[in-house]
């Protein structure tokens, strides 16, 4: 009878594990179930709605772009750029990468920073795009793939537009309080006008002081200057990037100039290419 009585009780604690494995798998499909699908079509291109065209400069502005609902998300990873497909002048097609400033946990939207450059074929389509119209959509495109804690810092080597890639990874990383990761930031222009996303840069740096730290370098900076001069130089990315570790990395997106004498300064100071990304 004790024998009859113990099988009961092991009868019951088995349906017991049952009942609970069962409702953690429920929840967790439930959970997943209630995660926003992601927008993008890697094989096909979308169209998305343009919101908000904001005039920064004279040849910058800030593109907003209505996702289907309120609560949908781009569904973009962290490093990634999508393709945008318009028409040049004459009315061909073009199709040019660009990496967002927004992340999915900016619901219902995405927005581009675009530079419009007088005889960029795809800065044509850009500037005369209105609110009401359409953007064809591809993607997500690239190599680059965050998780967090890969390294324990990186150096972010950036000109002119080529901030946008950093902006993002630079937001994703201090805005995940999980992410103890330190980004180290060099971004050349020209003059001060060519400086992107100047204000939202300044106040990460303001927020999250003891995690993210930039460096404003300028060919021709006005009278009062406190940042580099010139190029980005050696001395520059000793003084303002973290040293060569297993666990760092070096991200560069810039003119191809500057990408080619970036790897040169890199090599030298003794950075490998595992301790290299280039956008």
């Amino acid at each position: 009878m004790d024998f009859l009585q113990g099988r009961s009780v092991e009868t019951m604690v088995a349906v017991a594990v049952a009942v609970v494995a069962v409702a953690v798998g429920a929840a967790l499909l439930l959970c997943r179930s209630k995660r926003p699908k992601g927008c993008l079509d890697p094989e096909n291109f979308r169209k998305f709605k343009l919101v908000e065209k904001t005039q920064i400069s004279h040849n910058v502005a800030k593109f907003r772009f209505a996702l289907p609902t309120p609560t949908s998300v781009l569904g973009l990873p962290i490093g990634q750029h999508i393709s945008c497909r318009g028409q040049d002048a004459t009315g061909e097609e073009v199709i040019k990468p660009y990496t967002p400033t927004t992340l999915d946990s900016d619901l219902g939207n995405f927005q581009l920073v675009i530079k419009m450059y007088p005889q960029g074929r795809m800065s044509h389509h850009f500037r005369e795009m209105k609110v009401g119209d359409y953007m064809s959509v591809k993607g997500p495109k690239g190599r680059f793939k965050y998780q967090v804690g890969q390294v324990r810092a990186f150096g972010m080597l950036a000109g002119g537009s080529g901030i946008t890639p950093m902006f993002q990874v630079a937001r994703a990383i201090l805005e995940n309080p999980n992410d103890k990761t330190k980004v180290h930031l060099v971004y050349a222009n020209v003059t001060p006008e060519d400086i992107l996303l100047k204000e939202e840069l300044d106040s990460l740096a303001e927020e999250y002081p003891d995690r993210f730290k930039i460096f404003y370098v300028l060919n021709q900076p006005p009278e009062v200057w406190n940042g580099g001069v010139g190029f980005v130089s050696q001395d520059m990315i000793k003084t303002h990037c973290p040293a060569p570790a297993e666990d760092i990395q070096i991200l560069r997106c810039g003119p191809p100039p500057m990408n080619k004498a970036m790897a040169a300064h890199l090599e030298e100071l003794g950075y490998t290419k595992e301790m290299q990304f280039q956008f």
